[in-house]
């Protein structure tokens, strides 16, 4: 019985074993086979990842190379605008000056001609009679007379009558007279010596005290104011400054003539002064101030004037030179080039601005 128990247990246990043995060499075969796919999957993933990393880099390298290539696209259209607008400068820079050659050619012939014309005209002046350009000279001498001498009385000589051309007689403001100064005004392109004589004729047939030559043209010993054979010289800016110190002289002459009534002696002592150097000498000494200003004051006028006037033509060209130079690239490059408000008409840079932006 023992034995019978033994041996079944022995059988058991062979059987276990052999059970064991078929169960774990099943279990090795699902395991491997387990092993094997997961090993094949594995592969399956890894063969998958480095075809996404290789297609990863192949598209990181294409990315590389378009950006490349659009930075080399973006430089090369850069070059080629810059080119181009270099080349538009060019042409209108060619063109702007072959337009100013052009312009400056019609100006050189307009004042071609302007000269010509001003010569004709000048020359037609110049044949004018001498006669009517005295007659203007006579009357421009007589309103200033009487502009800067209310209180005396400016009368002109009649046509035809001998006695200079204007007759001035000096008065107070009491209206008490004073004397009489003679006045005669030439404008001729020489001078002569003859007037001083007729001059003096007319003075003593008149009867006034003193004679004043005014000319355009003074003989060369007198610059500006001077005084030949008793008759005082000046030219026509000095006439008013004469006037005015004879007019002094006579003023004083007649109230020591009027304090001297009955002095025949001191009446020949004034006369000898007015007609001796020291008079003479005293009024250029009055005069010669006055001259100095006036010509000091003319000089300034016509200074300023020219550059003034040359100021005002050089922006007048700048500025034509700007707005044209700016019509050409205008025409050239469209509504592309910068708008400028101080060339436009009122309301035309608003207008195209608006469409500029429309377009964007």
């Amino acid at each position: 019985m023992k034995d019978k128990d033994k041996e079944l247990e022995e059988k058991l246990l062979s059987e276990k074993a052999k059970l064991e043995k078929q169960a774990k060499k099943k279990a090795e075969e699902v395991l491997s086979t387990e092993l094997k796919d997961l090993k094949e999957q594995l592969e399956e993933k890894s063969k998958l990842i480095e075809d996404a990393r290789k297609q990863e880099l192949t598209l990181r390298k294409r990315t590389r190379e378009l950006e490349e290539r659009e930075k080399a696209l973006t430089l090369e259209v850069q070059r080629t605008i810059d080119e181009e607008r270099e080349k538009i400068w060019q042409d209108a820079q060619s063109k702007l000056q072959e337009q100013n050659q052009l312009k400056d050619a019609e100006k050189d012939r307009q004042l071609g001609e302007m000269r010509k014309q001003i010569e004709e005209l000048n020359r037609k002046a110049e044949q004018g009679s001498q006669q009517a350009q005295g007659e203007i000279l006579e009357l421009e001498l007589e309103d200033l007379l009487s502009s800067n001498f209310k209180l005396d009385e400016i009368e002109p000589v009649a046509k035809g009558v001998k006695g200079g051309d204007v007759i001035h007689k000096v008065q107070t403001k009491s209206g008490h007279y004073c004397g009489t100064i003679l006045w005669e005004a030439k404008r001729t392109k020489t001078w002569s010596d003859g007037w001083i004589q007729k001059l003096k004729d007319d003075q003593r047939t008149l009867k006034a005290e003193l004679a004043v030559l005014v000319s355009t043209v003074l003989p060369k010993e007198v610059r500006r104011i001077g005084n030949i054979e008793g008759v005082w010289i000046c030219d026509f800016p000095s006439a008013i400054g004469v006037g005015m110190a004879l007019r002094e002289i006579l003023t004083k002459v007649a109230q020591a003539r009027s304090a001297l009534t009955g002095k025949a002696d001191k009446m020949e002592v004034i006369y000898n002064y007015l007609t001796g150097n020291e008079f003479r000498q005293r009024l250029e000494a009055v005069l010669e101030p006055f001259t100095i200003m006036k010509d000091d004051l003319d000089s300034e006028k016509r200074a300023m004037e020219k550059v003034w006037a040359k100021r005002e033509k050089q922006i007048q060209r700048v500025v034509q030179n700007i707005a044209g130079m700016h019509g050409d690239l205008q025409g050239i490059v469209g509504t592309a080039l910068p708008q400028i408000k101080l060339l436009e008409l009122p309301g035309t840079f608003t207008a195209i601005e608006k469409k500029a932006n429309e377009e964007r």
